[in-house]
């Protein structure tokens, strides 16, 4: 079955989720993203997406209170992304029991940097976080477009260990129009042993099997799970098609 990780994104210590990455258009879901992690373990969920908006605006971490409550009050394993800059935010995260970090922007801006972090702390610990419009990587939160295009970004990381990408159509994201699945396909076929994390656009149980039925290894949705769009029992419960 594919791999199913709800998502919390933060501002100001709440749960919102934004659309298309426009900190203008902001929904807050809960006041306490702690209490809504405690749910998705209840509801039977065992990993869960953080993203730090402050951190990701403000280019270091902010809401670090948020993932430790988070990953001291429940057993989910956490991956957390959002202003990891430098080793240090990497250390704070996994400090404050992080299991795993996003990285996109740094990957794109200081190369070396992302490849050095890799050896240190062990690929299967990074994320490589690929923000894609119209083709291209998008970096600081979406605020810019880079001249790196999809997959010769991928496969420079691949090359140096990379097997977690958490790639997010943006033009989809927040939207609940269905997610991107002609571009999901196409890194899959490039690179069938990645560990792909679909993200962005989904709008219903149906699209993420849908996700499931092509072969996709994981999907990370936020804002259709918010909306009732998505039966998490049913997707808990769906029998395994591997």
């Amino acid at each position: 079955m594919i791999e199913l990780i709800p998502a919390i994104d933060i501002i100001g210590g709440k749960c919102v989720r934004l659309t298309k990455g426009d900190y203008n258009q902001k929904t807050v879901y809960n006041d306490d993203p702690v209490e809504v992690a405690r749910e998705f373990e209840a509801m039977g969920f065992k990993r869960l997406h953080v993203v730090d908006l402050d951190g990701a605006k403000s280019k270091h971490i902010v809401n670090v209170d948020v993932l430790r409550r988070i990953t001291t009050e429940t057993s989910l394993t956490v991956d957390f992304g959002g202003g990891i800059k430098t080793e240090e935010d990497i250390q704070t995260a996994f400090d404050n029991g992080a299991a795993m970090v996003t990285i996109g922007s740094v990957a794109v801006t200081q190369p070396e940097l992302f490849i050095s972090w890799l050896h240190t702390f062990g690929a299967e610990r990074m994320i490589l976080g690929a923000d894609v419009r119209n083709g291209m990587i998008s970096i600081n939160g979406w605020k810019e477009d880079s001249q790196e295009s999809l997959l010769p970004f991928l496969q420079r990381y691949i090359d140096h260990g990379v097997k977690n990408v958490l790639c997010t159509e943006i033009s989809k994201d927040g939207t609940l129009t269905g997610p991107a699945i002609a571009l999901y396909k196409e890194i899959m076929t490039a690179y069938p042993d990645l560990h792909l994390i679909a993200s962005g656009g989904v709008s219903s149980t149906e699209d993420i099997l849908e996700l499931e039925r092509e072969g996709i290894p994981a999907v990370v949705f936020g804002k259709a799970f918010y909306e009732g769009r998505i039966d998490a029992s049913q997707l808990l419960n769906y029998p395994s098609s591997h």
